[in-house]
């Protein structure tokens, strides 16, 4: 059992989990996922190919017979870390293989850790096989090495991470995503509810859809239509949303931008024959129309003020995540009290922050006057103090509610579980700590909440 305050970066997936042993002689092949979901997606796939392949996967460095790091390009700071679990890898194993957002900039690496043994993309799958195989060659056992029926997951058992897109079309300044990953590109909607389906077949209990820009899924492909079953799907966010949303599942979206049509969707999920969670994970990032413009994104906070309402309007329940950078170049003191009055009428309900930092062949590095870091750090506390204070009241609201959840994990504590409205890792938790012993991970359970703190709620299970 654990409370937060929850890690508040979204660009962190949870740690992978490996708990598969391998069988006696069988190459092995070691992965340290870095960086947001959509990472540890592209980790998964990889391993599942290996281990299509008769590869082993090893939980640590010393039982690997070679290591792959799936490296994060998000932040200088990501980047350092990044660095960082490459050398531990060569110092613990000796042989590794680079891979993921970092891997965009191979020299970059090379001259950090000239002794890694090859350098790839984001998702480029072939290249890192290519590579497994030099380093490692395969040994299968067609009588023993059985794949999973879901392939490998590095997530618990009971929620997984569904990925429909790649890429994006927006051209923000401080970010590089777009250079690294490239332009937006779709999956088809019939192969992305067809995985889904699979998921949920084989004990999923949560859909966490995630992309670089949800809100445009689909727009690279002209919105084509596909055979879904009995019936026709576009792969558009709203026909997705509600296949996903007849699924025995909850599902969750990520990454909304706020289109027009996003409103579209919100009726789906005030609709109680729907699985799709009333949640929008949104990036508004600032909320100052001079901010915005200089981080090249769409300048109407005020806008976005009359589009929360109608969201509300349509769905009271809705829960409303966001992610702002304070200190971004030229942020005034005018400016940054503009966020904070926004977000005193804007109420979200989950919110993180970060201090703007330089990325390497980011626009915004450009910028004329940057704040000193004593400045975005006095800035960061003030909004967080700000955040927290409508969290806390947010979820003292809640004390006497009956309301379900989801369990993740269950100790001699307590059982840690999720309110529909805590995507896991970057939102708060309930904890039952009373009768909870016959509980299981991916339980879902009604509880009577009846205490709450800053960030996380503690309930009692009703029979």
């Amino acid at each position: 059992m654990s409370t937060n305050p929850p890690n508040l970066r979204p660009d962190l997936a949870p740690d992978a989990r490996i708990i598969e042993a391998p069988r006696a002689g069988q190459p092995t092949i070691g992965m340290v996922s870095l960086g947001c979901p959509k990472a540890l997606v592209d980790s998964e796939r990889i391993l599942t190919r290996l281990r299509a392949e008769g590869y082993g996967i090893s939980p640590d460095y010393a039982g690997a017979d070679a290591v792959i790091v799936n490296t994060c390009g998000f932040l200088d700071s990501a980047k350092a870390e990044s660095l960082d679990a490459i050398g531990e890898a060569l110092v613990e194993n000796g042989k590794v293989i680079v891979t993921g957002c970092l891997g965009a900039e191979p020299d970059y690496i090379r001259d950090h850790h000239p002794r890694i043994l090859a350098v790839t993309g984001p998702h480029q799958y072939e290249q890192v096989l290519d590579a497994v195989h030099g380093a490692v060659p395969p040994d299968p056992n067609p009588f023993v090495d059985l794949l999973p029926a879901s392939g490998v997951k590095l997530t618990p058992r009971h929620y997984s991470y569904l990925k429909i897109s790649e890429g994006c079309n927006h051209k923000c300044k401080f970010c590089i995503i777009p250079d690294m990953r490239g332009k937006l590109s779709s999956r088809p909607a019939h192969a992305v509810l067809r995985e889904a389906e699979k998921l949920v077949d084989n004990g999923v209990r949560e859909l966490l859809v995630i992309s670089q820009d949800t809100s445009a899924y689909g727009l690279d492909r002209k919105y084509d239509q596909h055979q879904w079953k009995d019936r026709v799907v576009r792969s558009h966010i709203t026909d997705l949303a509600r296949e996903l949303g007849q699924l025995d599942a909850w599902v969750r979206l990520h990454y909304v931008y706020p289109y027009p049509h996003v409103r579209e969707i919100i009726p789906l999920m005030a609709d109680v024959g729907s699985n799709l969670l009333p949640y929008l994970d949104i990036p508004f990032q600032h909320a100052h129309p001079d901010v915005l413009r200089r981080m090249a994104r769409p300048a109407a906070a005020a806008k976005t003020l009359e589009e929360i309402a109608a969201w509300r309007a349509l769905c009271p329940d809705i829960t409303l995540r966001s992610t702002f950078i304070v200190g971004y170049p030229g942020e005034t003191e005018h400016e940054f009290q503009t966020l904070l009055d926004w977000l005193d009428e804007a109420q979200l309900d989950r919110v993180g922050c970060f201090q703007y930092e330089n990325v390497a062949g980011a626009r915004s590095n450009d910028l004329p006057n940057h704040i000193p870091a004593e400045i975005k750090q006095d800035r960061w506390d003030r909004f967080m103090a700000r955040a927290q204070s409508i969290s806390e009241a947010k979820l003292a609201a809640k004390v006497g509610q009956t309301i379900s959840v989801i369990v993740d994990e269950v100790d001699n504590e307590a059982a840690t579980c999720r309110t529909k409205s805590d995507a896991p890792e970057i939102d708060g938790n309930l904890f039952i700590d009373e009768g909870f012993s016959k509980l299981s991970p991916g339980d879902i359970v009604t509880v009577r909440v009846d205490e709450a703190n800053e960030y996380d709620l503690w309930g009692q299970l009703v029979a």
